[in-house]
């Protein structure tokens, strides 16, 4: 039987992320407060960070899901996917160069976003199928996610970096998206270079088979948390291979076929 976190290790927890992230110093995991089964309580201290950030006047601006590649997982020591949120003060879409000074032990992965043109909220969960969710899909876009983790040497079990927001860190997203009719995500391929030199590659069906199942999979998430997914939100739908560290004052350029090469460059 699964031991049910206390409030007080739930907050604990909160405070523990909090503090490494304030001072950019990294912690120890928090599997010890919270166990390692306990995904109730991972969700509840993800909910208690995010709440500290949005009191200090950031917005909720979508969604991510990570882990949704196995290569991913495999560097992760992860077997599925989990959800955090997207921040407004995550966006550095237009940063040129992009301040490291937020970040703790950055890596770099590429995927497809989705902006959402209308909330994905039906009464019945089964109603939340493939064809749902592309109804659902505004544009897509091609995505730089910086994943970052407060806990140290990236040590993490899965309720680690559940309660970590999913490991999230900063973002970067095209300016030019596509609708949906002109493209299939699960058919897009990716190549990630850092400094001109290729560091990562794969291809639409390496999340979770096709980006727009990944979305599925966290729109029912969403319902059964009783927070869906909303008109306008962005949504960052997983790796498409393998993520890749950097440093400051890296140039990193993804290219995902069918959009116009994305580059992020960092301040050194």
């Amino acid at each position: 039987m699964a031991v049910v976190s206390s409030p007080d290790a739930v907050s604990a927890a909160v405070d523990r992320l909090a503090q490494a992230q304030d001072q950019r110093v990294p912690c120890a995991p928090v599997r010890d407060l919270i166990g390692t089964d306990d995904l109730d309580a991972a969700y509840a201290v993800q909910q208690g960070l995010v709440a500290r950030r949005l009191d200090a006047g950031v917005t909720v601006v979508g969604r991510k899901i990570g882990a949704t590649s196995e290569a991913v997982q495999r560097q992760l020591g992860v077997d599925r996917p989990d959800f955090g949120y997207l921040l407004s003060d995550m966006d550095v879409s237009h940063q040129h160069p992009i301040s490291m000074r937020t970040l703790v032990q950055p890596r770099v992965e590429a995927e497809v976003a989705f902006v959402l043109s209308r909330e994905i909220a039906p009464q019945d969960e089964a109603d939340i199928t493939l064809d749902l969710v592309r109804d659902a899909v505004d544009v897509a876009l091609p995505a730089l996610e910086i994943v970052d983790s407060r806990i140290a040497d990236w040590d993490i079990a899965f309720t680690d970096t559940v309660a970590d927001n999913a490991s999230s860190g900063l973002f970067v997203v095209g300016r030019e998206g596509r609708p949906l009719d002109e493209m299939e995500p699960r058919e897009v391929t990716m190549s990630l270079r850092v400094n001109g030199e290729e560091r990562s590659a794969g291809n639409g069906a390496a999340c979770l088979g096709d980006p727009l199942e990944a979305l599925r999979w966290l729109a029912v998430q969403a319902h059964r948390f009783g927070d869906p997914l909303r008109t306008g939100h962005l949504v960052l739908s997983g790796a498409l291979g393998p993520f890749v560290p950097f440093v400051p004052g890296d140039r990193v350029e993804a290219t995902v076929s069918g959009f116009a090469p994305l580059v992020a460059e960092f301040a050194p």
